[in-house]
């Protein structure tokens, strides 16, 4: 997986270390984190294309984020495709929970789900909430699921 910085630098680690090392910096600096993981898709074509982004809160002093994008070629309904953002955001969520808990940095996995029925991604709500609840995760739809529905957003826009 490749991951980049907002301003395109590209992270050479392997994101759980550079993960770690961010705790670290931002919480020496006396910083209070919170993280946010969220993924989004648009869909051009035949080609859909995943943003997920991990979303560092500084605690009253702005964040900073790490992105990671992947396109394919499969075609997705639309409550497939908002199932896979929110698997792709488990996924990174799992591989780096044990790092949240160990310096204790709160976490949430946000979904670009619409909480109003009269959106079709409202049809995916409750089995993403229920995935999401069940790995004993924090969840966010939207309006609050801003890492998803604004973060990765403007990156597969």
């Amino acid at each position: 997986m490749h991951w980049r910085r907002f301003n395109g630098e590209p992270i050479k680690l392997p994101i759980k270390e550079e993960v770690r090392r961010a705790i670290e910096r931002e919480t020496a600096k006396g910083f209070r984190l919170k993280v946010c993981i969220g993924t989004d898709s648009q869909v051009r074509g035949h080609e859909t294309e995943f943003a997920t982004v991990i979303v560092f809160l500084r605690e009253g002093h702005g964040g900073f984020m790490f992105i990671h994008n992947e396109k394919d070629h499969q075609h997705y309904s639309i409550r497939e495709r908002m199932l896979v953002e929110v698997s792709k955001s488990i996924t990174i969520a799992y591989e780096l929970c044990d790092l949240f808990n160990e310096y204790d940095v709160d976490m949430e996995v946000h979904a670009d789900i619409n909480t109003n029925p009269h959106f079709k991604s409202n049809e995916a709500l409750r089995e993403a909430m229920g995935y999401i609840l069940g790995m004993g995760f924090a969840f966010k739809a939207k309006p609050e699921a801003f890492a998803s529905s604004c973060c990765a957003n403007k990156i597969v826009n």
